[in-house]
């Protein structure tokens, strides 16, 4: 089934797309309003795409789905279609904004997507594996059967083009660098909202000293300087940084020249064990998910040990980045948590501030326990907040403004 046909600028629907490489994310926003609303009118996700694959969407239970075996991701964006075909009806669709996770140096700001653009974001798919490929395809796939039906593309490295180029330079020779090895920064769209939604909140405020924690499967931090990015976890690629919930962070490069020389790892089996079998899932040896880890770190015999182990390892690294990144801001005023374990994770945060104590960090505990918008105590010298991060609005925002532009 096709999409529906374009519509005109201001009117219809943008339909965001935000593929993983076993997810993909979608939410439909109306243009027709003076002010794009920060909800979407209607939303859903096809997850565990190569595994038990289900879908979900506004208004119903998530359920399992039938794909095909041979090409199960083109199968789920055919579904996909097919329900926003169903959704919209006569109602028309615009655009559609794409989550592209690297836009290298080049792409600095959202871009009309052609089959030149295309062919450059491949280019970039050794640096964002886990997410690049995927929102190509979807991508090629849309450009191969609809050509006139404007797609954008969102990158998540746009944001931190304001790092200073200090923060961008890798210790490598110079010839790496012209060749594009650099830092980049990641969550880029999580932190554009952050920038919108704390200048609401705290006006002023929000122009100090401010760290945002992106805390996910995927997980980072960025340190803001008048909203703007001046430093950040993730690097030259998405493995950088953080220990994350599949995903090692910042590892010795001799660890992975050991694996190789001396375990005798080949480039792809290294590549599977630093994205797929490290992080919480690898030290803990049984979950990448901090609530199921908790329910079992009071078991007394192996299993608890490594779960604890990997649980403290896990904030260590949180409070030494936000520790390294608050010298680089010269103090920290606003401390902000997002994204999945972020905003429900009241005992990772609980652990984090805990251990920020020396900066000044007061948890008022009940408040933190409610997941409320404010988790500091009044006394606090820092103020911590917990803050819903919206790529799609985002996205969809941007991509509204080429189409008004147009």
């Amino acid at each position: 089934m096709n999409m529906p046909p374009l519509q005109p600028a201001g009117s219809g629907f943008i339909l965001v797309l935000n593929c993983g490489s076993s997810s993909i994310k979608f939410a439909l926003f109306d243009t027709s309003p003076a002010v794009l609303a920060r909800q979407a009118d209607w939303k859903g996700k096809v997850d565990g795409i190569g595994g038990k694959p289900s879908y979900i969407e506004s208004g119903t239970e998530s359920a399992p789905l039938a794909l095909g075996t041979v090409q199960p991701y083109h199968d789920a964006l055919m579904h996909i279609r097919e329900r926003v075909a169903l959704h919209l009806g006569a109602r028309r669709l615009c655009a559609v904004a794409h989550r592209v996770v690297h836009g290298g140096s080049k792409y600095s700001a959202p871009t009309r997507i052609d089959a030149e653009v295309l062919a450059d974001l491949k280019n970039y798919i050794p640096l964002a594996p886990l997410h690049q490929p995927f929102a190509l395809e979807a991508i090629e796939v849309l450009l191969s059967s609809q050509p006139g039906l404007l797609q954008v593309a969102c990158f998540d490295t746009a944001f931190h083009h304001t790092l200073p180029h200090v923060e961008q330079m890798l210790p490598l020779p110079h010839a790496l660098w012209e060749r594009g090895l650099r830092r980049y920064g990641f969550h880029g769209l999580s932190y554009e909202y952050m920038s919108v939604v704390l200048e609401e909140r705290f006006g002023a405020a929000s122009h100090g000293r401010v760290i945002a924690a992106h805390l996910g499967s995927g997980a980072s931090l960025c340190a803001m300087r008048a909203l703007r990015s001046v430093g950040t976890t993730m690097g030259f690629s998405a493995l950088d940084g953080l220990m994350m919930g599949t995903r090692c962070g910042a590892l010795d490069p001799g660890a992975v020249l050991y694996l190789m020389e001396i375990e005798k790892l080949s480039l792809e089996q290294v590549a599977h064990l630093l994205y797929h079998e490290s992080g919480l899932l690898g030290v803990s040896g049984f979950s990448s998910d901090p609530p199921v880890l908790f329910a079992q770190e009071q078991r007394q015999d192996a299993v608890g040990d490594r779960v604890r182990a990997a649980l403290d390892l896990y904030v260590r690294r949180i409070v030494r980045e936000i520790g390294a990144l608050a010298a680089v801001l010269g103090g920290l005023d606003l401390l902000v948590f997002t994204a999945g374990i972020g905003e429900h994770s009241a005992e990772i945060r609980s652990r984090v501030c805990r251990d920020l104590a020396f900066l000044g960090v007061g948890l008022d505990q009940e408040s933190n326990q409610r997941n409320a918008p404010f988790i500091s105590l009044v006394d606090s010298r820092v103020t911590v907040a917990v803050e819903p991060t919206n790529e799609e609005w985002i996205a969809a925002r941007h991509t509204l403004a080429i189409l008004r532009s147009s």
